[in-house]
């Protein structure tokens, strides 16, 4: 977000992981949302760490991969995201990217999202999750403006997992609205049990809190959904504008889905110089800079965190 955001009133908490795909089938809305907040609210993103070091290994990878595979391509046909033509397992731990992410805005707001994107695009667009130190550092390589030896050092510090920890145990303390949702949408969020016999927030689930009160929106919504929102907290704080054009629109964010150009971008498609990387399901467009920073493929040895 713009500078002056911290004086702002009204927060948004965004409930999220790197590698979830519900909300990589939300990143359309979020993205425009955004836009619309820039420099009026506090807009904090919490990992709630979806695929924990706790978790124990599947008995059969193949078996689970395939199955994994189906369930994404389920959701993705809701969402309209792309996923990848291959998915080469189901990621081990959302650590290491959580930690790459949260580790990425000590950089300021445009790496954050770069770095974010990048990570999510690891799993749903390459099929090689970012879920080791030295994949998820390997997907930041290029990113306009990152330093590449602080985003190592800061995702490895003792704060860094201070940080994330705090994340997950705040996502593991949702509000009541969220813990009964009725929703006509294949993903209405209702808060999910743990192990430890609580819940936590479903993802992506979005809090706005205001001095007048909050709101909570889980799962996965349309836009006119997170507008209401808004409007009913907080009267005049969502700012009109005009879309931008598709050159604009793929320079701002470096890549886009299909859904993501039809919502940000008004104009002909694809724009000059627009590269796209096909998937299981239709094209991520990339802009050229993008195309030619980015890794080629799935990522390699890097220095581990």
């Amino acid at each position: 977000m713009s500078g002056g955001q911290e004086a702002q009133p009204v927060e948004v908490v965004e409930y999220t992981d790197p590698l979830c795909p519900w909300a990589w089938g939300s990143e359309p809305v979020f993205r425009r949302l955004r836009t619309a907040l820039d420099g009026r609210v506090r807009w904090r993103r919490a990992y709630a760490v979806l695929f924990d070091d706790e978790d124990d290994p599947a008995p059969d990878p193949a078996a689970e991969t395939a199955y994994y595979a189906g369930y994404v391509e389920r959701i993705g046909a809701h969402t309209r995201a792309p996923w990848a033509a291959r998915l080469s397992r189901v990621a081990a731990s959302s650590w290491p990217s959580s930690l790459v992410a949260a580790a990425a805005e000590l950089q300021g707001a445009d790496v954050a999202e770069r770095v974010l994107r990048r990570l999510r695009e690891t799993v749903f667009v390459l099929g090689e999750p970012a879920d080791t130190p030295e994949a998820a550092l390997a997907a930041t390589r290029g990113v306009p403006g990152l330093d590449p030896e602080r985003i190592r050092a800061d995702a490895a510090s003792p704060g860094m997992l201070e940080r994330v920890r705090a994340d997950r145990a705040e996502a593991r303390r949702p509000v009541p609205e969220v813990l009964s949702v009725h929703s006509g949408s294949p993903h209405p969020g209702t808060a999910k049990g743990t192990f430890e016999g609580g819940y936590r927030y479903a993802l992506p689930t979005l809090l706005l809190r205001a001095p007048s009160g909050y709101r909570a929106i889980p799962g996965w919504r349309p836009y006119a959904a997170y507008a209401t929102a808004v409007e009913e907290l907080c009267p005049g704080l969502l700012e009109s504008s005009a879309p931008l054009s598709p050159s604009e629109a793929l320079e701002r964010h470096g890549s886009l889905t299909e859904p993501e150009r039809h919502l940000l971008a008004e104009g002909a498609w694809p724009p000059s110089g627009a590269v796209p990387l096909q998937t299981g399901n239709g094209a991520l467009w990339l802009h050229p800079d993008e195309a030619s920073a980015r890794p080629a493929g799935p990522p390699g040895p890097a220095a581990a965190l």
